[in-house]
């Protein structure tokens, strides 16, 4: 196949229209625009009738036929305008739906149906390439919760000890479970043109698999058991579930709740009372930091585009703050087994820096969300209120 501008010249040979010819045909045209010409060699004679019906079905241009002096014929046949595929680029303004899965800068045919994809527009996904480097970074931290984690390493604790360690992954794995769930929602409604955003998400649901098994195991290791799910917990990630913003899910699961598990996780690291909970601990937070990540630079960007936005935001927090009305701290459970893990015994004294311990994560936590959301874009006065506004559930 040779072209030269605005033209493409094939040799045909013997081939009949429906014995392989359009094989070379159809992608000969495929590279041209509308009024393009194809200069077909043929030396079948059936082509010389086939090949303007053809044309005609297909909306192309049968031009003319020049017997060559080798007994051939040179068929030209102009691509025809309403044969043209259209690119799905989705670099700015919105993405079409009727394009389905092509993947971005396919070709893709007219006529094809509309597919129910709600975010469409660019500004309502993270940056592609940022996005494409988390995405990549997921897969090369993939680790087995089976293999990695030091199993048999798990030693005996005092049973009040157990019973935080217990109550603890328990909480992690309820809060995983909607983190699991959350992100759900939202991959099929991401068109294709972002699919960088729907891989991403993907890994973070992997993640988020393997974090609830790590949890699980550990709370029943060492003949452990689960503990409470507190009612704030539940009507905390209800309201979570509930969302059908992609950005507002985002703010709220992954810039405020996972923002706000860094801290959490680095505590129980700090204070584990064993090699097993420390790794898993440091291995679901390196994990947790990705996401984080995400949600923070997905946020910013929405803000730069959308001058409303941060109120819309601080709404949303305000509206989720007023499902827990009534609440005026951590579930009770999970207040309780971090100051024992903490403390390491049931002895006074130890129970008390345990509870001291609680009350500076409390204002560690406080001033993680403010750093995190000056980052993302708030100003401190916006960052202050959204922070102290925050569910008291953590995630």
């Amino acid at each position: 196949m040779v072209s030269r501008a605005g033209a493409v010249a094939i040799n045909g040979g013997d081939l009949a229209l429906g014995g392989g010819l359009l094989a070379l045909l159809r992608p000969a045209l495929d590279l041209l625009a509308p009024g393009g010409v194809v200069a077909l060699r043929s030396s079948s004679a059936g082509v010389r009738h086939d090949l303007p019906s053809w044309c005609r079905f297909e909306r192309h241009t049968y031009l003319e036929c020049e017997p060559q002096s080798d007994g051939s014929d040179l068929h030209l046949v102009g691509r025809g305008r309403f044969a043209v595929a259209y690119a799905t680029d989705a670099a700015t303004g919105e993405a079409d739906p009727h394009t389905g899965f092509a993947p971005l800068g396919a070709r893709v045919e007219r006529g094809g149906p509309r597919y129910p994809f709600t975010i469409n527009r660019r500004d309502s996904a993270p940056p592609p390439q940022t996005t494409r480097q988390l995405y990549d970074q997921a897969t090369l931290a993939q680790w087995d919760a089976a293999r990695d984690i030091p199993w048999d390493r798990v030693q005996p604790l005092s049973p009040i000890v157990e019973r935080a360690v217990g109550q603890v992954m328990t909480f992690l794995a309820e809060n995983e479970l909607s983190a699991l769930y959350v992100p759900s929602k939202f991959v099929a409604r991401l068109h294709p043109a972002y699919a960088e955003t729907a891989m991403f998400l993907a890994t973070q649901m992997m993640d988020e698999a393997r974090h609830i098994d790590v949890f699980l195991r550990r709370a029943r290791a060492g003949g452990g058991a689960l503990g409470v799910s507190s009612v704030t917990t539940s009507r905390s990630l209800l309201s979570l579930l509930e969302l059908e913003d992609f950005t507002e899910a985002a703010f709220l699961l992954s810039v405020l709740g996972e923002g706000t598990f860094l801290d959490l996780l680095r505590y129980i690291e700090r204070h584990a009372p064993d090699e097993v909970t420390a790794e898993i601990a440091r291995r679901t937070r390196a994990d947790e930091s990705r996401h984080v990540h995400f949600g923070v630079m997905h946020v910013r960007q929405a803000l730069g585009c959308d001058a409303a936005l941060a109120r819309r935001l601080e709404e949303t927090v305000r509206q989720r703050a007023a499902t827990l009305h009534g609440v005026s701290g951590v579930p009770a459970p999970i207040q309780d087994a971090l100051t024992i893990l903490a403390a390491g015994s049931d002895e006074p004294g130890a129970v008390a820096r345990g509870h001291e311990a609680f009350r500076e994560l409390l204002s560690d936590m406080h001033a993680g969300r403010l750093k995190r959301l000056v980052h993302a874009g708030f100003t401190p006065a916006q960052a202050q209120l959204l922070s102290e506004l925050h569910t008291p559930n953590f995630m």
